[in-house]
């Protein structure tokens, strides 16, 4: 039985562009747990965490139109449906649900973990073998960032931890199947046929979690159509084109930087406390980024 063959290593300007495509989308989806913790504010968490693929797969059915792109090959489509699973379906349904009992602040300590998941993720799926050192900087990053979060709340747990870990490995799972396909499809195709494939299955439970506009404030709206158009779409654009062009370990470690980013903009969209102690913090992590990437 022959061992299955690893990926070619990308060159230095390819992996200094994908992190700078990488940080684009990682700010994009900064945003996304307190746009969420908005929107279930007043709508049911089924419906922003499978209504925003619905609406997205109908921006990802008009763009596939305009641009004549064929139906992907069959034997692609189990690949898409691994796709869909972990981003269109798990992570914004789990992450839904979440922020219904903890502020997105909180569900950022997760997100911390996305990095050396979504690095675990490539390893298996993607056969990438990133050495020892990048190991090592990825646990420290991803400690520093757990180690900082969990001191702001104070070490206390809460029963939505289980889903955003949950989230956090269907995320995972989805950023490097998508990353890898993205490589033979492009990183716009691989989530716009995720999202068209995977919308008749979500449909019927949108539907029913449906709620006229005039029950909702605006801002919900606002925040639900962020998470519809940005966070589950246009940002994968740029985010499947890092993973490809950088390499899914490498480039994946930019998500270190994704919760203080959503601290950020956590106190910016609805009032969370931000401290300064933050900053110190994001800067070890922009350390470790540094050192584990040139492993």
């Amino acid at each position: 039985m022959h061992d299955a063959p690893r990926p070619a290593r990308p060159s230095a300007a390819d992996l200094r562009t994908g992190l700078a495509w990488g940080l684009l989308g990682v700010t994009a989806f900064a945003v996304t747990l307190p746009a969420t913790r908005i929107a279930v504010r007043a709508l049911d968490p089924v419906f922003v965490g499978l209504g925003r693929a619905v609406f997205a797969a109908v921006l990802a059915a008009i763009v596939l139109a305009l641009t004549r792109s064929p139906w992907p090959a069959r034997a692609l489509w189990p690949r898409l449906a691994l796709v869909s699973l972990g981003v269109v379906v798990g992570f914004p349904l789990l992450t839904a649900w979440a922020m219904r009992y903890v502020p997105a602040s909180h569900g950022a300590v997760f997100v911390g973990l996305l990095p050396l998941a979504t690095a675990a993720a490539g390893a298996w799926l993607a056969h990438e073998r990133p050495s020892r050192r990048f190991w090592a900087c990825a646990t420290a990053g991803s400690a520093v960032v757990v180690a900082y979060a969990l001191w702001q709340g104070g070490g206390a747990l809460h029963a939505a931890d289980l889903l955003m870990l949950a989230a956090i490995a269907a995320a995972a799972v989805g950023y490097a199947e998508g990353g890898r396909l993205a490589r033979e499809m492009g990183g716009w195709q691989v989530i716009s046929w995720a999202l068209v494939l995977s919308a008749p299955f979500l449909a019927l439970p949108t539907w029913l979690a449906w709620q006229p506009p005039g029950e909702a404030p605006l801002d919900a709206w606002l925040a639900f159509a962020y998470v519809s158009a940005v966070s589950m779409f246009l940002g994968f654009f740029v985010w499947y084109r890092a993973l490809a062009q950088g390499g899914i370990a490498a480039v994946g470690q930019i998500q270190l930087l994704q919760p203080f980013l959503t601290f950020l903009f956590s106190a910016l969209l609805i009032g969370e406390r931000l401290d300064v102690s933050m900053f110190v913090a994001a800067a070890l992590v922009i350390a470790t980024i540094a050192v584990g990437r040139r492993g």
